[in-house]
């Protein structure tokens, strides 16, 4: 069955913590369909061999390094001990802690008095990673967490021996997703023995916790649908839920629960209305439906839950957070106007049966890729001298809402930092007052926060004991307007939907107002839920940095994109320790006992969107150069971090001089580069931040044009993560290569032309 290609590695076979060194392939490249690494037979057969010019693209376009070769075979291993289910203080059995995705924990051996003596405990490298956004459990002595490929792992909580790997192999699966998204997951679910995880082709597995065996995997997407998965399942009441991506490009978006057990669907909720021509597939549908105009079930509609879910076990619900639009352009989807429900949306359903209780829309008519997808934390409050069950979330849009659980009515919405789509939230209705031409429909508009948002799916936590959130927050905008070539092709198509593009209708460009100093960077505010203000904030010269953890302990901790993981005193943002970790940090850390010690852990691999935002996010990272590794950190820790490469913002640009660049071919090949999301791992404008693909100034791949066209044709790097573009012609080939050519040519004018004022100031010395 295609769903079960995987395989298991365990520490036995692998040596430890993984396969050779960057530079070197230690293991086998063999061919047949029978053969399998190290005598081990995989029920599906190995892996195809990689000769010729497909072993010569792979040296020369990851160079320096080679990601290191997987083994692959279900083997026999010797596991972790069995668990307990979870839930205790000392474990982090939930993706946000505990199941009111708090992200705070109640331990505090590590805390505001002795936090300057926490040390790196140990560290384990993880060959072949690159951007690390997941969140790991830590249940029974045992860590559980995700690779970029949804590839889970076991490490021992308090050595960080590796104790088995499951390899997801999602790349051989619905390889038409590699299109739509990069390779990223932000992390897995425990419950009794089984470890869950969702995978970019679509699957939900069940992992035996102890062996990292398969138990079931059920296909939540339809094989020719865009949607993928990059979120971490929840686990509630022996059911199991996972949501979708794939909004951008017009996905009808939808959870599914499962039965923990044994994978039988229970039930399913749409965000987006269907065809109302047909039933419906529930009653909420119908009241959707009236907030669509038009023939918006063509266009699939968006609204896909790609992140936040949040059980609420004191009521039996569950919440969940309804991504953007999909077209973008509201005059495209709903074309008579209405608000779209449930896009942009929280909405509350019952946990047992998934029947609609409640929503609110954060953004009626969506049309800038803002989503209600982030974090939604449960708390009590004591608001106006009344105690309050609220659910609280920073969405990109800028505003933070404080919402009754109970009826799903606004209680408050203020900004958080530079907002300026909207004066403000009217309490009394819910809705925001929208400042005029929004919707870019009578020309451009600069609006901020872009598409990026003010936060995004970065976790933060609440601390109820300080009452305050700490939010990663993010300042940049972005200029929006219609994208008058996508409507004319439109047109020209009788008004059918054209599919295949992200964001259809719109075109918008990442802006950031010189005269702004905070533009383009970004901050930890610890916000007031109650006051709606911001209690302390600390700045940082990076905009896309990690996830928050509070605890009792009196501390919160951030990473930054520098690599700086930061301590801070949880009630004034007093900075009370630092670790450098050499590498910029996007995942939260986490926090959990063992033994009686208090230990704290945290993947380092930067990435999750940053090469999209170019320059604005480049911390002079580069690909394959420093290593993945998770940390983990306890008090009077003495371990030190192998060697690592500094950050380097020089770019050693490949040129052919001989190389003949028509400018034409150039301009026709960079808009094929943006067509084809290439920019989604290359860096836009070929701006690279060093993930998760190379800098393809660097490459001399882009000098050889057969070597180049076979990358793009036939996808020997599929296994790496790089698509295979079938589709292109010779012409769109060769205008693509032509693309780096130039950019290369004038990153090497440049950096000759710096040598040379360099030289200049020396003589004038």
């Amino acid at each position: 069955m295609w769903h079960m290609i995987a395989s298991v590695t365990t520490a036995a076979e692998s040596g430890g913590c993984g396969a050779g060194k960057p530079g070197r392939w230690r293991g086998k490249i063999m061919s047949g369909p029978n053969h399998v690494d190290r005598g081990q037979r995989s029920p599906e057969g190995g892996r195809p061999a990689m000769t010729g010019i497909a072993a010569g693209l792979c040296r020369r376009l990851l160079a320096p390094s080679l990601v290191a070769a997987m083994t692959i075979g279900l083997a026999a291993c010797r596991g972790p001990a069995e668990p307990s289910v979870g839930g205790s203080s000392a474990d982090w059995a939930h993706y946000g802690g505990t199941q009111d995705e708090m992200r705070f924990s109640r331990l505090e051996e590590i805390n505001d008095g002795n936090v300057a003596s926490l040390g790196l405990a140990w560290s384990l490298d993880l060959e072949g990673e690159h951007q690390l956004e997941a969140t790991p459990l830590a249940v029974g002595g045992t860590l559980y967490f995700t690779g970029q490929d949804a590839s889970v792992y076991a490490v021992d909580a308090r050595t960080g021996k590796r104790l088995w790997r499951w390899d997801s192999r999602e790349w051989a699966l619905r390889p038409q997703t590699m299109h739509y998204i990069f390779s990223v997951n932000r992390g897995a679910a425990y419950w009794q023995g089984k470890v869950y995880v969702g995978t970019r082709d679509g699957r939900l597995v069940a992992l035996d916790s102890r062996t990292g065996r398969p138990i079931w995997s059920r296909q939540t997407v339809a094989e020719d649908s865009f949607q993928f998965i990059t979120g971490a399942p929840r686990v509630f009441n022996g059911k199991v839920i996972i949501g979708n991506g794939g909004g951008d490009w017009a996905a009808r978006g939808y959870v599914t629960a499962y039965d923990a057990n044994s994978g039988r669907q229970l039930w399913r909720f749409y965000t987006v209305p269907g065809d109302p021509a047909k039933p419906f597939e529930q009653p909420a549908l119908a009241m959707a439906a009236k907030s669509w105009t038009g023939q918006w079930w063509k266009w699939g509609g968006g609204g896909t839950v790609w992140d936040g879910i949040t059980y609420d076990a004191e009521m039996n619900r569950i919440y969940i957070g309804a991504g953007n639009s999909g077209p973008y352009n509201p005059r495209l989807r709903t074309p008579g106007g209405g608000d779209n429900l449930f896009l942009a949306s929280i909405v509350a359903l019952d946990a047992d049966t998934g029947r609609y209780i409640w929503h609110y829309q954060v953004n009626p008519q969506e049309a800038w890729d803002y989503k209600a997808a982030a974090q939604m934390t449960l708390a009590r409050l004591t608001i106006d001298g009344k105690p309050r069950r609220v659910l609280m979330q920073a969405p990109t849009n800028g505003f933070f809402y404080v919402i009754d659980r109970d009826s799903g009515k606004l209680i408050s919405a203020e900004k958080i930092g530079k907002v300026n789509w909207a004066e403000r939230i009217d309490v009394k209705s819910g809705r925001p007052v929208e400042v005029p031409n929004v919707r870019y429909e009578k020309g451009p508009i600069t609006i901020w926060p872009g598409p990026q948002g003010a936060h995004n799916w970065q976790s933060m936590a609440y601390n109820p004991d300080t009452g305050l959130v700490y939010i990663p927050y993010m300042q940049l905008g972005a200029v929006y307007e219609e994208d008058k070539a996508f409507l004319e092709r439109v047109k020209a198509n009788g008004g059918e939907p054209i599919f295949g593009v992200s964001g259809a209708g719109t075109h918008f460009s990442i802006h950031a107002d010189p005269n702004d100093p905070r533009d383009g960077k970004g901050e930890l505010i610890a916000w007031d839920p109650v006051a709606q203000k911001a209690r302390w904030k600390v700045q940082y010269d990076s905009l896309w940095n990690g996830g928050t953890m509070t605890t009792r302990g009196n501390l919160v901790f951030q990473g930054d994109a520098d690599g700086i993981l930061h301590g801070y005193d949880a009630r004034t943002g007093k900075e009370l320790w630092r670790f450098n970790a050499g590498l910029g940090i996007i995942a939260p850390p986490i926090t959990y006992e063992v033994g009686g010690r208090q230990y704290l852990s945290l993947l380092v691999g930067y990435g999750g969107g940053v090469a999209m935002l170019g320059r604005y996010a480049d911390r002079g990272w580069k690909y394959n150069a420093q290593p993945r590794r998770l940390l983990t950190f306890a008090l009077g820790g003495k371990a030190r971090l192998p060697k690592t490469a500094p950050a380097d913002f020089q770019v050693r640009a490949v040129d052919d001089p001989k190389l003949v660049l028509d400018e034409a071919a150039v301009k026709r090949g960079a808009k094929l580069y943006g067509a084809n999301m290439c920019h989604a791992c290359h860096g836009a404008g070929l701006n690279n931040t060093g993930v998760p693909g190379p800098d393809l100034r660097e490459s001399g791949v882009a000098l050889d044009y057969q070597a180049f066209s076979q990358l793009l044709s036939e996808g020997p790097l599929m296994e790496r993560g790089m698509p295979r573009f079938e589709t292109l012609s010779d012409a769109d080939k060769r205008a693509v290569e032509l693309y780096p050519g130039r950019s290369a040519r004038v990153a090497r004018q440049a950096q000759g032309e710096r040598r040379a004022r360099e030289g200049d100031r020396i003589l004038m010395a």
